[in-house]
């Protein structure tokens, strides 16, 4: 018995995956726009206390007290309940992920826009307007 092969099915596939990828290059420009909106949001006010909770130097302390605390449990703890065990774990990746954050940001210094970028993107934006021959800016 011979198979067929869904040969249209397989056109269908490419075709469909070509036009997304077109897509997505025609509408970045959009994309990149969406960047600058929020800023009004409910529960913006909390998350901002809680990073900077996350990211300061009695977290970082804590963090590493946690590692090592967590470490010697996991290491000198004996025979462990999987509930304890599983508790001992989320605190050791809590106080690795704090850490990380923490030496990452002071090594690399956070993400950081350059002025340059921020003025030439405006400047393209600006440049780009719709109504940028009509109305000039300065």
């Amino acid at each position: 018995m011979k198979l067929k092969q869904n040969i249209p099915n397989t056109f269908l596939f490419y075709a469909l995956l070509v036009l997304m990828f077109l897509g997505l290059l025609l509408f970045a420009n959009n994309t990149l726009a969406a960047v600058g909106a929020g800023g009004a949001l409910p529960y913006e006010s909390w998350l901002v206390n809680l990073r900077n909770s996350v990211t300061g130097p009695v977290a970082f302390t804590l963090s590493i007290v946690g590692i090592v605390v967590a470490g010697g449990i996991l290491i000198f703890g004996g025979e462990l309940n999987a509930f304890f065990r599983t508790l001992i774990f989320i605190v050791l990746v809590m106080a690795l992920l704090v850490g990380a954050n923490n030496i990452m940001t002071n090594l690399f210094q956070g993400a950081v826009i350059p002025v340059d970028e921020v003025y030439e993107i405006n400047r393209v934006d600006t440049l780009t307007a719709p109504d940028a021959l009509e109305s000039p800016r300065n």
